[in-house]
């Protein structure tokens, strides 16, 4: 059956109206309650004796249990669902963010940030299948790109937020400020993960917001695309999708290129801040939101370029030439407002890198094998998240200063985004979905 171009753009409207906002709002509060830590450890730090390698293992500690729990959790996912299993991830990692202010030194800190880490697993790569699931091929990276603007709206958010809370809610009741940045952050996860339970539609077969018309469209649409993939590439099964080796090499990219960056600078301007200047935690919340700030305007622009001209690979090329060149740049610079350049460059390209990035397992990926090799790249990566604070701890620890850690980031994402080029153009023109839906049409 054809359908008219104001059936597919008025289908297209309404998913992007209902699930994007909200998708959105919901990693905002994921990445608000992940890099919290960040502004507490200004007082948490030396309140409790951390050294800042402790500080950055007990950061990056989050991963490991995420990286532990990702795949079992996406396999519930595909078995119970993405409605029910992402609520039951937020109302678990709410809860255990707001039990962090409960944190009374080393061995509870390591304690409660692998337990955050664990709660939370499923949660990123769950949605990334989910979006796959509802947004066509051609509309996927600029449905990325919404859904990721998330991470920098949270840490500007949480940089402003975090850095007043800190300061106005300072010995309320007897308790420091930190304290009450994690008590008061935590909650509301918890509450909008009862909201999800709700809100959210599994499959687009489900949607009754849709006409009739616009859900056989979508169903039909998406089905001609999880077909055109199947005839290009090998159909994997579940565990082959949990070895294969371009799945894995897909993590180590991820792990090089977006992961050990993202969380190694912000997990760590606060304190860098702290370093270069005597500003107060009021100021570092503000001063520390501009890298965010240009990483949200730059998510924004790749995600809008890279629909129009309905291209990827090169996209994410240039964004990775951004970061890797302006970290790099950071270690020769002098002064604080010449880094803080460099870090705004490098964090703007390092967010335009993630939803560019995830076009690539889309290209040979569906079904429940999509969701598991999802979550493999995804928890691989994640590692990053674990090695780019703790390295960047170590390095300042050995060398008392920042700026080397900037380098080694660099390097890392320069070395994964070489990887990423290499699985570009070995899928990337694989499956014509054009000629998919053009061949459909005929059928029909």
């Amino acid at each position: 059956m054809a359908y008219s171009a104001s059936v597919e753009k008025s289908c297209m409207d309404k998913c992007s109206r209902r699930l994007l906002p909200y998708l959105l709002f919901m990693f905002l509060l994921c990445y608000i309650d992940r890099t919290n830590l960040g502004f507490a450890g200004i007082q948490m730090s030396p309140e409790l004796g951390l050294t800042a390698s402790t500080f950055g293992f007990g950061a990056g500690l989050f991963f490991i249990g995420y990286f532990i729990f990702e795949v079992p959790s996406n396999l519930c996912l595909a078995k119970f669902g993405a409605r029910r299993w992402i609520a039951r991830i937020m109302v678990t990692w709410g809860a255990v963010a707001t039990l962090m202010c409960m944190i009374n030194g080393t061995t509870s800190f390591l304690v409660m940030r692998f337990l955050l880490g664990a709660s939370e697993a499923g949660f990123y790569p769950g949605v990334i299948y989910f979006i796959g699931e509802w947004f066509p091929n051609k509309y996927r990276a600029k449905a990325l790109s919404r859904f990721n603007m998330a991470q920098p709206c949270a840490l500007i958010l949480g940089s402003i937020i975090s850095g007043y809370l800190i300061s106005a809610l300072d010995g309320a009741m007897g308790y420091s400020g930190w304290r009450w940045l994690f008590f008061v952050e935590g909650i509301p996860t918890v509450l909008f993960g009862f909201v999800t339970l709700y809100y959210l539609t599994d499959k687009p077969s489900d949607a009754e917001w849709l006409t009739d018309e616009e859900r056989e469209w979508l169903t039909n649409e998406m089905a001609t695309e999880a077909a055109a993939i199947k005839g290009a590439n090998e159909d994997y099964s579940i565990m082959k999708a949990l070895t294969h080796p371009s799945v894995l090499f897909l993590g180590v990219a991820y792990f090089l290129v977006v992961c050990e960056g993202t969380y190694g600078i912000n997990m760590w301007i606060p304190q860098m801040l702290k370093q270069w200047s005597n500003m107060s935690t009021t100021e570092i919340g503000f001063i520390g939101a501009l890298p965010f700030l240009c990483a949200l305007i730059s998510v924004y622009i790749f995600g809008w370029s890279s629909q129009k001209h309905q291209e990827s690979k090169w996209h994410l090329n240039v964004a990775v030439l951004m970061a890797s060149i302006s970290l790099i740049a950071a270690m020769f610079v002098e002064g604080t407002v010449a880094t803080m350049v460099c870090l705004c460059i490098g964090a703007a390209g390092i967010f335009a890198c993630t939803p560019l990035f995830w076009t690539i397992p889309a290209q040979f990926l569906t079904g429940t094998a999509a969701a598991t090799g999802i979550a493999v790249i995804n928890s691989i990566g994640n590692l990053g998240g674990f090695f780019g604070p703790t390295a960047v701890g170590m390095v300042k620890d050995a060398t008392g200063d920042f700026r080397y850690g900037l380098l080694l980031l660099g390097v890392s994402v320069l070395i994964g985004g070489i990887m990423c080029f290499y699985m570009n153009n070995r899928y990337q023109g694989k499956v014509n979905f054009d000629k998919a839906h053009e061949d459909a049409s005929k059928l029909d």
